[in-house]
Parts: C-alpha cells; sequence; structure tokens
C-alpha cells in the first residue's frame, strides 16, 4: 500500500510526488499519457509573472521569485529560466488610471513594480509602438515549461516516486467517506494509505464529478500558442503584455512566441485541438498592432492542441474534496498556474503530510463559491 496517489503528470503532479518522495513518502503518480502531454507542455516556454496577476495570488508570486532561480540547482536539471522582466503596455489614456491602481497594489503586496512613461518603455522596447506608457515588473521571467515538468518527474523518481506514464485512473473506490483504492486502465487496483491528490488538470472536474458527485465552476479551453521563424534582427526583450490587447509576446531564442487568451477549437474526426485562420491572423494582428517591425514575420508554427482548465473567477480552485476526507485536488488555473507551481506544490505536500490546510491557499478553495 502507497501512502500517496499523485493523478498527473503536468508540472504540479510532478513537483508534488518529488516533494513527498524527498520527505520520505511511499508515492506512486500515474500519468495517462506521458509526462509534459498536457498543459505543462509544448511550444515555446511560460511567463513567470506578477505583472496584471489577481492580486489574490500576489503572496504566493513572492515565494516563487525565490523559488524560480533555484530550480536548476533543486531538480538538478536545466529549466530555461531567465529573469527578463515584464512590461505591461498602456496605449489608451482610459487604462492609465487602473495602471497605476496596480502599480500601487503590486508594491503594496511585495511585488517591484514601476510605472514607466512613454520615452522610458521605448528606451526598454524600442520596436514598440505609440504606447503611452507600462507597468514594469523587473523580476518578472520565463521558463521552459515541458524542460522543468521532465526535470521535475526525473527528480521525483531518483527520489523514490513511482512515476507511471500511459496508465489513467477509471475509478475510485470509497468507504465511509475515504478514498481507498484507485483502478487503472490496466486493471490495476493500487490501495491509498493515506491520500489521493488529483492534479490532472483538465481532467479534474470530470473525475470529481463523476467519482465523488463534486461540482466545481470549471470549464476546458483551448489556448493558442504560435512560434515565427527565426528574427535575430527583432528588438524585443522582455516579456510583454497588454493592458487591452488580447496579447502576450516573448522571445524564445531567436523566434518570437506569441499568444496570450486566443483559443483554437477540437476536431471530433481527428481527436484533437487546432488552430483556426481568423484566431492566428487576430493574434498576429494584434502584435503586429503593438510591435509593427513583426509585419514581415511569417508564423512558422501554430498549435490549440493542449487543454487548459478555466475556473469563473479567474483563479484556480485548490482544496480538500467536501465528502472525500483524504482527497486533495487543483484545477482551473486559467493560464495562471505556471509561475505558481513551485510554491503552490509545497502547500499542498505541507497539506497531505500534516493534514492542515495551509492559510497561503485559503484564497483558493471551493467555499468562497458558497
Amino acid at each position: 500500500m502507497d501512502d500517496f496517489i499523485v493523478v498527473g503528470g503536468g508540472i504540479y503532479g510532478a513537483l508534488v510526488s518529488w516533494q513527498l518522495a524527498k520527505a520520505g513518502a511511499s508515492t506512486v503518480l500515474l500519468e495517462a499519457k506521458t509526462v509534459a502531454s498536457g498543459a505543462s507542455g509544448g511550444l515555446g516556454k511560460r511567463g513567470v509573472r506578477a505583472n496584471g496577476r489577481d492580486i489574490r495570488e500576489l503572496r504566493l508570486m513572492q515565494e516563487a521569485y525565490t523559488d524560480w532561480p533555484l530550480l536548476d540547482e533543486t531538480l538538478g536539471a536545466s529549466v530555461g529560466y531567465e529573469r527578463v522582466g515584464q512590461l505591461l503596455m498602456v496605449e489608451r489614456p482610459a487604462d492609465i488610471p487602473s495602471a497605476e491602481a496596480r502599480v500601487w497594489a503590486q508594491r503594496r503586496r511585495g511585488i517591484p513594480t514601476h510605472w514607466l512613461g512613454a520615452e522610458e518603455t521605448r528606451e526598454k522596447e524600442p520596436g514598440a509602438s505609440a504606447v503611452l506608457g507600462a507597468i514594469f515588473c523587473p523580476d518578472d521571467g520565463i521558463a521552459d515549461h515541458t524542460e522543468t515538468t521532465r526535470a521535475a518527474a526525473t527528480a521525483a523518481r531518483v527520489s523514490g516516486a513511482d512515476v507511471k506514464e500511459g496508465v489513467a485512473v477509471t475509478s475510485v473506490e470509497t468507504i465511509g467517506g475515504r478514498a481507498t483504492a484507485v483502478i487503472t486502465s490496466d486493471e490495476r487496483r493500487i490501495s491509498i494509505g493515506k491520500k489521493l491528490i488529483l492534479l490532472a488538470n483538465a481532467a479534474v472536474p470530470q473525475m470529481l464529478l463523476s467519482q465523488f458527485r463534486c461540482v466545481v465552476p470549471v470549464w476546458n479551453i483551448l489556448p493558442q500558442v504560435m512560434l515565427t521563424q527565426a528574427l535575430p534582427q527583432a528588438s524585443i526583450r522582455h516579456l510583454v503584455g497588454h493592458a487591452h490587447r488580447v496579447l502576450s509576446i516573448k522571445r524564445v531564442a531567436q523566434e518570437i512566441m506569441i499568444s496570450g487568451g486566443w483559443r483554437g477549437t477540437w476536431n471530433d474526426a481527428l481527436g484533437r485541438g487546432e488552430t483556426t485562420p481568423d484566431q492566428v491572423n487576430g493574434n498576429l494582428a494584434e502584435a503586429v498592432a503593438v510591435f509593427p517591425e513583426l509585419a514581415e514575420a511569417t508564423i512558422a508554427q501554430a498549435t490549440a492542441d493542449r487543454y487548459e482548465s478555466a475556473s469563473v473567477d479567474g483563479i484556480p480552485i485548490i482544496d480538500q474534496v467536501p465528502n472525500a476526507a483524504n482527497v486533495l485536488f487543483a484545477t482551473g488555473w486559467t493560464g495562471h498556474g505556471w509561475a505558481l507551481a513551485p510554491p503552490i506544490a509545497r502547500h499542498i505536500v505541507s497539506w497531505a503530510l500534516n493534514d492542515q490546510k495551509p492559510e497561503a491557499l485559503a484564497p483558493f478553495t471551493l467555499d468562497r463559491f458558497h
């Protein structure tokens, strides 16, 4: 009998399994496909940002700022982390008061944040169009999500966790309000000594509903990600967001990654998510509006094949299943979960080991909807 069964081989499942195993707990990680095959993998790099984030998450970002520069050393492998800083561009006069309020709020929560005027913004990004200014967070950065997730899974294995790929959970046995075992797709029954931890991102809501009759206000989306061909002369230096445009831009080696909220659609015939021309063209047009030099760029890759979970109020749900005392879950990341993974994983592990809900996770419990 294993102490902990962790479901989901993304960044959360991998980090939680690693930390549990490192603490000496018998741990099994079950991944239906392969490690980093979902939202924790794919093209390019992910933003590690506090700028523009829901203020309820900023306490955790303070912890994340400390965690990310140390991950190469703690995981024993490169995670491609770069502290490049983030600029949240402002083009409309009507957006300046809210930008100034955000600067104040982020500073109050310990996030180094500055308002830059138009001239200062163009000093940092000379290729930017006629912006009025930007919110600048110098400690924000980017990291390679695929390599980080794989490094965490490898560290989990080295620490003693049993990482099983290609093994899905088909059902959960419960007795007296506790999960006692999981049944897997290869017809194995794996007993749960202490806790079951559901971290399979987009699969969690359906699992909660089917196995525990627990409803969460979460749905799945297919975020679009694009990479240009190599643009070694492009002047973009920072992680770039925008106050009103649906846009995120970052440099990845010599390519420019363009994303920020555009969506793909599901192709039933092929059984996968796909991009659509209107979404690709719309996303590129927004990028060109901010950086005109991208007008000549060719999109080399565009994908929308990895589900992400989204919650109704835009922040994740991290809690214990109401009618299963030994089951923890997390879902509804809404595109915000990557940067927060190291501290949230640490708090989930503390909860699992000590049976006490960490105060840092209080804003994310399910009962906030009641």
